[in-house]
């Protein structure tokens, strides 16, 4: 496939799944609860983006998951977690965050702020096998790491410092000022998801705003830049 073919498909903000009640104002990217698009059921092993609002004092409590990569991304405000394997653990922007469900685990998490607001994503990825025993892993990167550039923050080896995702999956992140431009090659036979976490970039010359995701279906040449300021979370897939 040549580099000069687009290869990319712009899922719109404004189509997301919504789901609003007292405590939680959630938009999901893919299928989730009562939201169901067949067209919208997830992009290779990438299962859930849901972008999370969650209000002071309020938040999810203990239930359960297994067979399933949990990440948590936190863009502002904290989220204290607390889990069956004894994990109690603040989470806060500019950590990465995983929990890796497998044979089963249960976990609560909540706003610990009496006045603050949170604002989250959740993602869930499909993990390489089942029956993986539960872990919980969370590592700190500094602004000045994503500042401008791309900083890899979750890997199936764990190189540079990233926690550990179990599947072929590499995620980045980047915090952009206006002016700043990254620029990232997706290699053939791989796939990439592009997630607009806050603000507004553009992409090879298109505009996308906050809860915009795309996705890249196989080798191309991104470019990614902003006038105003943005944050964005790249997955480059198997």
């Amino acid at each position: 496939m040549s580099q000069n073919t687009i290869t990319h498909l712009i899922h719109d903000r404004n189509a997301r799944g919504h789901a609003k009640m007292g405590w939680l104002d959630s938009y999901h990217t893919f299928s989730f609860g009562s939201f169901y698009d067949p067209n919208r059921m997830g992009f290779r092993s990438l299962r859930v983006i849901n972008d999370d609002r969650i209000a002071p004092g309020a938040g999810f409590p203990t239930h359960s998951h297994r067979d399933m990569e949990i990440l948590t991304y936190v863009l502002e405000g904290a989220v204290e977690h607390k889990d069956s394997l004894g994990t109690g653990s603040v989470i806060r922007p500019g950590d990465a965050q995983i929990m890796s469900a497998g044979t089963g685990i249960s976990h609560s998490e909540f706003n610990p702020s009496p006045t603050e607001p949170l604002h989250l994503l959740q993602i869930w990825i499909l993990p390489d096998r089942e029956g993986i025993t539960p872990r919980y892993e969370q590592k700190a990167f500094p602004l000045e790491e994503k500042r401008g550039k791309l900083r890899l923050i979750a890997s199936k080896d764990g190189r540079d410092g990233a926690v550990t995702i179990h599947q072929d999956v590499e995620l980045y992140t980047s915090v952009l000022e206006s002016g700043d431009v990254v620029n990232y090659q997706v290699k053939r036979d791989r796939y990439a998801w592009l997630q607009i976490a806050q603000g507004i970039v553009n992409l090879n010359g298109e505009e996308l705003r906050a809860g915009d995701g795309v996705q890249i279906n196989g080798e191309e040449q991104l470019e990614i830049s902003t006038n105003i300021g943005g944050e964005i979370l790249l997955f480059d897939l198997g």
